[in-house]
């Protein structure tokens, strides 16, 4: 369904993919140049330390983490009225002070635009990035960042109003003549434009630093349609959409490939074993069985082995790792494993794990996490 009427042949129909990034509502580009500059100049302390045992004795020596997230990811990483930080990344990155602190409330959220998440790794402004961020090729070589587990297996999809005709069953090619918004410097932007060449279909493609004003764009009509990945709509549906309107989001099948989770510096294998098998501690208990309830039942070998080598008992492996023997003990007695993390923070915008990609291997999914041994 192409889009016609007054609201839309008013705008630039004929451009395709012409990205137009919009600054003055973020601050412009001084404040941009402003924050790197305070970004390498708080990373000074954490570079000095790192040089001599790399970020995790940076962290232990510091007793906190700097964790970077987005803080307007609803349902991620999503700053709330008393200034906390909720969301599955703002779990993981407390999941990560539980095993190298002992405290999952030992860290210190930096709300990072897509702009600046990367430049925050590279300096060490921040110890590890959980910014709802696609693995890539690129990233993973050229930007030079290391990928931990994935922690969110997404998609990008489109969100466009029932009122302008767009339904659950509508197809990427019905965007056709719309004005489409999103953030700028991200793959989300780039699959958009790619897409939009690939179907020979004209949109005009508008950017913004930041999700809450591509939301408030779209809100006010300069928008047709907004895309990111999907689970972003759904949060931003959940929360945002207007009473009286339809908001509706498609294709059924997302347009790429987008696997999320944290990401850290290059070349600190150290601090990535400690950052990964955070992750994986939460997946292994989800698997087996142990919730934030059954620690101490784990340790005593009511659940197996690996449990209990995992909750710090005979054969761990914490210690090998430059953590305590309860790290992550910890990490699943203080946050909980991935179902009580998915439970809390992704069920209540109407995010479904059964019949994902996020299920657990042996319920189908891609979840998996390597033997604990």
């Amino acid at each position: 369904m192409k889009l016609s009427g007054s609201r839309v042949r008013k705008r630039a129909l004929g451009i395709v993919a012409v990205s137009t990034i919009v600054l003055a509502a973020c601050g412009g580009s001084d404040d941009a140049a402003d924050t790197s500059t305070e970004t390498t100049a708080a990373a000074e302390e954490v570079e000095l330390s790192a040089t001599e045992g790399g970020i995790l004795a940076a962290v232990q020596e510091r007793g906190v983490l700097r964790c970077g997230v987005s803080g307007a990811a609803v349902a991620f990483s999503y700053t709330q009225a008393d200034g906390s930080m909720q969301g599955i990344d703002a779990d993981y990155c407390r999941a990560v002070a539980a095993a190298v602190l002992g405290d999952a409330n030992a860290v210190e959220f930096v709300s990072l635009t897509a702009a600046e998440r990367f430049t925050a790794v590279q300096t060490g402004a921040v110890d590890v990035l959980m910014r709802n961020t696609t693995w890539t090729q690129s990233r993973d070589s050229d930007v030079g960042m290391d990928f931990g587990p994935t922690t969110y297996y997404d998609g990008q999809q489109l969100m466009g109003r029932a009122s302008d005709g767009f339904t659950s069953a509508s197809t990427a090619d019905e965007i056709d003549g719309a004005v489409v918004c999103t953030n700028a410097g991200t793959t989300t932007e780039t699959n958009i434009s790619e897409l939009a060449s690939e179907l020979g279909i004209t949109i005009t493609l508008t950017t913004f630093e930041d999700y809450d004003q591509v939301t408030e764009a779209f809100i006010a009509g300069t928008c047709d349609v907004i895309t990111t990945d999907g689970s972003g709509l759904v949060g931003r549906k959940s929360v945002q959409q207007p009473a009286g309107e339809e908001w509706v989001i498609f294709p059924a099948t997302p347009i790429s490939k987008e696997p999320l989770g944290p990401v850290y510096g290059q070349n600190d294998s150290e601090w990535a074993d400690v950052v990964n098998w955070t992750v994986y501690v939460t997946l292994i208990a989800d698997e087996s069985g142990v919730t934030s309830s059954d620690v101490d039942a784990a340790l005593a070998g009511d659940f197996g082995p690996e449990m209990v080598r995992l909750m710090g008992g005979e054969g761990e492996l914490q210690t090998v790792m430059g953590l305590s023997a309860d790290a992550f003990y910890n990490v699943i007695s203080q946050v909980g494993n991935y179902q009580e993390i998915w439970d809390r923070n992704l069920t209540p915008v109407g995010l479904v794990r059964t019949g994902s990609a996020n299920a657990l291997w042996t319920d189908g999914g891609l979840m998996y996490a390597p033997p604990a041994r």
